[in-house]
């Protein structure tokens, strides 16, 4: 019966650039791991032009417009500026940064079309903010004013059809003759680098060798790093004060995702992990209401039905007496910051790194997550995700949690990785209507 119980497998990643690069040979027998220090990849520079020109970089706060201060919860503010260690300044083009982002990834992936390689939120030194478009042909007649556009070796559809290669890879093992894929904890397409990422527990390089050259993937656009920690789904068998799902092993806790509706039904969106259909669900000692629909692994998903005598709030706790509005649902690119709310660790903020990452838990392979450098701990699953502007991201699903540890709060955020599951595929598959202030 789920919630499966806690389990090791996972872990956080050590620096981005210590890197393992998985060179391939017609042979699996003689694939052989080289240790790299290189951000990128271990190509030479005539096979991978990364060299990038500014374009109209003072068109970039005016572009997309501002945000005004007043459109921005206070408490929000402050969390942004604690977590990410930036001022007010620095937070207020921040802010224009993102929204210029949205505009800017649609015209890309439109203008650059097959060549479009991705596009993200960069940090620079002096501590401000630009959006990066990267392509792996020209972008000479494109239109991308207010971007940095760099130019990589590999296409977005190109890596992701490595991921899909390593997906498919993972789902057609036949027990008992092919190798097991423990230590192998998650893989995604990674733009920044122009890779895709196989992270990997220390000792398992073997595993991870023999899973990419199965696979057939173009290993020159793979990477393997090593991670440390236990990544685990985030459900915890104790009392709490979110709500509580009561089952025959024990009690588990969750956090509660984010209002929803379903024609005159009212619910919540959380966790698969968290529960199975048909399962009850409590606050305190006080009938919630049940999950309606559940799905782990695969996805890590699911929805709550809420008795009537329930209100519906469409915002967000902050752990700290108030509560953020929830606005919208538009998803936000990575490099983007946002927060996430949960009954252990509160309200934590941070950025996204990738997406569509695949992360190999003990129960099963879930895909598509969102990874970030938020910290979670045990009981926050189900927990809600969501931007500066107030736009709803996802549920929490798991964290690399080191051994002996219920949070990775205490890991540098350069090495923490948490996940997410999106809403907008959850709103969609459940046909569900998100509640906003």
């Amino acid at each position: 019966m789920r919630p499966p119980p806690i389990a090791a497998g996972f872990a956080a990643i050590v620096q981005r650039g210590d890197v393992v690069t998985v060179v391939r040979r017609w042979r699996i027998d003689r694939i052989r791991v080289l240790t790299q220090w290189s951000f990128v990849m271990s190509v030479s520079k005539s096979r991978l032009r990364l060299h990038a020109r500014l374009i109209a970089s003072v068109a970039l706060l005016s572009a997309g417009g501002a945000i005004a201060a007043d459109d921005v919860s206070p408490i929000l503010k402050t969390a942004m500026q604690r977590d990410l260690g930036v001022s007010s300044s620095q937070l207020q083009q921040y802010l224009q940064t993102e929204r210029l982002s949205q505009s800017l990834e649609a015209r890309a992936r439109q203008q650059l079309a097959s060549n479009f390689a991705g596009s993200w939120i960069e940090r620079n030194d002096d501590g401000s903010f630009k959006v990066v478009v990267a392509t792996s042909g020209t972008a000479k007649r494109a239109d991308l004013t207010g971007a940095e556009v760099r130019y990589v070796r590999h296409s977005l559809k190109q890596l992701q059809l490595i991921q899909s290669a390593l997906d498919h890879q993972a789902n057609t093992r036949v027990p008992g003759v092919s190798k097991l894929l423990s230590g192998v904890n998650s893989w995604y397409v990674d733009p920044i680098s122009n890779a895709v990422v196989v992270s990997v527990a220390p000792g398992a390089d073997e595993q991870a060798v023999d899973m990419i050259a199965s696979s057939g993937a173009d290993t020159s656009a793979v990477r393997v790093v090593t991670d440390v920690g236990t990544p685990q789904t985030t459900a915890v068998v104790r009392g709490g004060i979110e709500y509580r799902i009561p089952t025959s092993q024990g009690t588990f806790v969750c956090s509660v995702g984010f209002p929803v509706r379903r024609g005159t039904v009212n619910g919540f969106v959380t966790a698969g992990h968290c529960g199975t259909a048909g399962q009850n669900v409590n606050i305190g000692s006080a009938a919630l209401g049940r999950f309606t629909a559940s799905n782990f692994p695969g996805t890590d998903r699911a929805w709550v039905t809420v008795n009537s005598t329930h209100t519906l709030a469409g915002n967000v706790s902050n752990y700290a007496g108030g509560t953020v509005a929830v606005k919208g649902s538009t998803e936000a690119a990575v490099g983007a910051a946002l927060c996430r709310s949960g009954r252990t660790t509160g309200y934590k903020c941070g950025t996204i790194r990738s997406k569509n990452v695949t992360v190999n838990y003990p129960q099963g392979a879930v895909r598509g997550l969102t990874e970030t450098n938020v910290c979670t701990g045990g009981g926050d699953s189900g927990g809600s995700w969501i931007t500066t502007p107030g736009q709803a991201q996802g549920v929490t699903s798991g964290g690399a949690l080191p051994a002996g540890s219920n949070d990775n709060c205490s890991v540098p955020s350069s090495q923490r990785r948490t996940w997410f599951e999106r809403l907008n595929p959850i709103l969609s598959q459940y046909g569900l209507t998100l509640v906003t202030s």
